[in-house]
């Protein structure tokens, strides 16, 4: 199982977002460039970032995106979920009508303890925590 680009470009989107949580809103051209993202390819990203109630946005000269919610209130598994929807490997972990074998399956409670460990590994990890690291990274440079 692989997350698709858009989760990662996401979650490096809204770092960008959370070291700039204080400040004014940023542009989408300067999260583009600080992360090496095609602006075309971020206002997709940004879409159901908005629609979750993760970002919002500012019009006008001094408009761009903003985080809509404090940094630490919002988890790496928010922004993948945002994106890719659920994280069930198999349908039937989140729809018990999806098969009828569902109470004869001996793998479904495999698929529920992963989607159970992905979920808390993920909703481990703040965006405050992960923009205080992004810190440091570009510290080191």
């Amino acid at each position: 199982m692989q997350l698709s680009t858009k989760v990662r470009y996401a979650a490096r989107a809204m770092v960008e977002l959370a070291l700039n949580y204080s400040e004014e809103p940023i542009q989408l051209n300067d999260i583009a460039c600080k992360q090496d993202i095609s602006v075309k390819y971020l206002e997709q990203i940004m879409a159901p970032l908005r629609a979750r109630g993760l970002v919002r946005t500012q019009k006008g000269s001094r408009g761009g995106y903003h985080l809509a919610v404090k940094p630490e209130e919002v988890t790496l598994y928010d922004i993948v979920e945002s994106i890719e929807g659920t994280m069930a490997p198999v349908a039937c972990v989140d729809n018990d009508n999806y098969c009828d074998r569902t109470n004869l399956c001996v793998t479904r409670s495999v698929w529920s303890r992963v989607k159970a460990a992905i979920k808390k590994e993920l909703e481990a990890k703040s965006l405050s925590e992960l923009a205080k690291e992004q810190e440091i990274l570009y510290t080191k440079q």
